[in-house]
């Protein structure tokens, strides 16, 4: 009994999920995004971030950086909320504990998700972005968390920002909703 038992929290704990399923909307992007998760690569961030997509904190949160040729990065569950304070947007991660770097030899390539983090390796929490184009800067600097299998036409929709820091100027796009995929 107790084996069963053990096997149905298994097979009910998000670090088995495969992917996530993103339906983006918003002046640029419209459309869904399907993201293979990398569990074998990085199992505490793809534990992570399936956790706070199941929970559905992934629901309503914008696209705050988006770099022209480079990467869209969204996730700021705290305080990346449409209708929230912009400003603050990718200053904020989860209520959850930051993350030890698992860095890997997966290039960035396009289509790759990386964590997003603080200057501290060890400080990824809820923040991720999606590659538009390949930036080898960043292989072994940043943990890969996933590859986008489908969807990359919606990704290259985002709404851009503006300036060295990609700041998307009045309303950015949105992660409308978040699911978690087997």
């Amino acid at each position: 009994m107790y084996k069963l038992a053990a096997a149905f929290v298994l097979l009910a704990s998000p670090a088995l999920a495969t992917g996530l399923q993103v339906e983006i909307e918003g002046e640029g992007a419209n459309g869904t995004v399907t993201i293979d998760l990398f569990d074998d690569l990085a199992p505490k961030h793809v534990e992570q971030i399936s956790a706070l997509a199941a929970e559905g904190k992934y629901d309503g949160v914008v696209f705050h950086r988006v770099i022209d040729g480079f990467m869209a990065q969204t996730g700021d569950v705290e305080y990346g909320r449409l209708g929230g304070d912009m400003r603050r947007a990718g200053t904020g991660g989860s209520d959850r504990p930051d993350l030890p770097a698992e860095f890997s030899d997966y290039e960035f390539d396009r289509g790759v998700v990386g964590m997003a983090r603080a200057q501290d390796p060890n400080s990824a929490n809820s923040q991720f972005f999606i590659m538009f184009e390949p930036g080898p800067f960043l292989n072994g600097e940043y943990t890969v968390v996933g590859q986008v299998t489908d969807g990359m036409d919606v990704v290259d929709a985002i709404k851009r920002g503006e300036g060295q820091n990609g700041a998307v100027i009045g309303q950015p796009d949105v992660m409308k909703k978040v699911s978690v995929t087997e």
